[in-house]
């Protein structure tokens, strides 16, 4: 879900920018366009897929589009070139059967021939050129009834070219969609879901490419002031279960490694939802995992227990090294995984852990 860089140039001050507000007007499809009053905006979407012709070989994706605002008004600069927003992309897959994996990014401002938002109702939403060496666009688009989505790596012959279709309703995560980070009101976004898609497609790994089927979760949050000063990260679970019902858990930590605020949401299988507060659920972890690249120890496996509504999970990944180690300068590092649940009811779901490792708070 998420993770935001600061990367060209000083960026305005948050309350340069609009604030998540309880009162938010939502409308669909437009807000699943850009925003650009807003200083950070995500399209986040990660999924499981099998292939078409042999389901027991799986995989797991990541596919993210970032927008950060730059400027909010590039007649501010007397030129053509004038980039009022920063435009990147991070993309994972790993083989769920080797373990193999593959992780790439691309950064650009908001300029001609690099990168773009469209306006809605074109159906395109972004796009963006590949690393270096790559021919093809990244690109994002809205088909009416799901997301169309493709990304390409030349230099690590990877690609992926999807299509999705919501087979649940789109749900608001907190109150009107008004996701808080902290108690204090203005630590907050405006975020929503698609917990289900299902997802249709190419992959290519390692220059083989396989017709796939699956299943996405999508999240979207646009906001101005996402941490606080003392929170470093968080931790953030998606959880689809066999029964039907899936589960946003969002868990922010302070300095110390504490939580310091925490919310989720249940999404039952008619769609219907149920807001979760700090005092509802329980994260425990119960075994890290230490990067030999970053030196960064995160949590790895977790005891999760949620009480009123039945469930106790053993949450693990199939692989430890699922981490997201930015190449380019100023980047950041992350882990992005795929996981198993096991309990009460069984299902998969994914994990993100960010502002693990010194210096690395995600500056959003």
């Amino acid at each position: 879900m998420r993770l935001v860089f600061v990367l060209l140039g000083a960026m305005l001050t948050s309350s340069d920018w609009r604030p998540a507000i309880p009162s938010y007007d939502w409308s669909f499809p437009r807000d699943h366009w850009a925003h650009d009053d807003y200083r950070t905006e995500w399209w986040y979407f990660t999924g499981h897929l099998e292939s078409a012709l042999d389901p027991k070989k799986e995989f797991a994706y990541q596919f993210t589009f970032f927008r950060v605002g730059l400027l909010h008004d590039e007649s501010t600069l007397d030129s053509n070139w004038a980039a009022t927003h920063l435009v990147m992309g991070h993309v994972a897959v790993i083989d769920l059967t080797t373990g193999r994996r593959f992780f790439s990014e691309v950064r650009y401002r908001e300029v001609p021939f690099l990168a773009g938002f469209a306006p809605f109702p074109e159906r395109q939403i972004g796009w963006c050129r590949g690393p270096a060496g790559t021919k093809e666009l990244w690109t994002l688009d809205w088909n009416g009834s799901g997301f169309d989505f493709s990304a390409n790596d030349g230099d690590q012959n990877v690609s992926f070219r999807l299509s999705t279709k919501a087979s649940k309703p789109l749900v608001l995560h907190g109150p009107n969609g008004f996701s808080q980070k902290s108690e204090e009101p203005g630590s907050a976004s405006q975020y929503y879901s698609f917990t289900r898609l299902e997802t249709v497609g190419q992959l290519k790994v390692a220059g083989v490419e396989i017709q796939v089927r699956g299943t996405s979760w999508m999240d979207k949050e646009f906001s101005s002031s996402h941490l606080r000063k003392n929170q470093i990260g968080w931790d953030w679970f998606s959880l689809s279960l066999e029964d039907g019902r899936d589960f946003m858990l969002y868990l922010m930590r302070d300095e110390d490694g504490t939580v310091d605020f925490a919310s989720g949401t249940v999404v039952y299988e008619n769609a219907t939802t149920r807001f979760l507060k700090e005092e509802d659920f329980t994260v425990e972890p119960l075994q890290f995992w230490t990067s030999s690249e970053t030196r960064a120890r995160y949590p790895i496996r977790w005891k999760v227990v949620i009480p009123s509504e039945g469930v106790e999970f053993d949450i693990r990944p199939l692989y430890e090294n699922q981490e997201n180690k930015s190449r380019l300068p100023g980047g950041v590092h992350y882990w992005e995984g795929s996981v198993l649940i096991e309990g009460t009811i069984e299902g998969r779901g994914f994990v993100e852990l960010t502002g693990y490792g010194e210096g690395n708070r995600p500056p959003v």
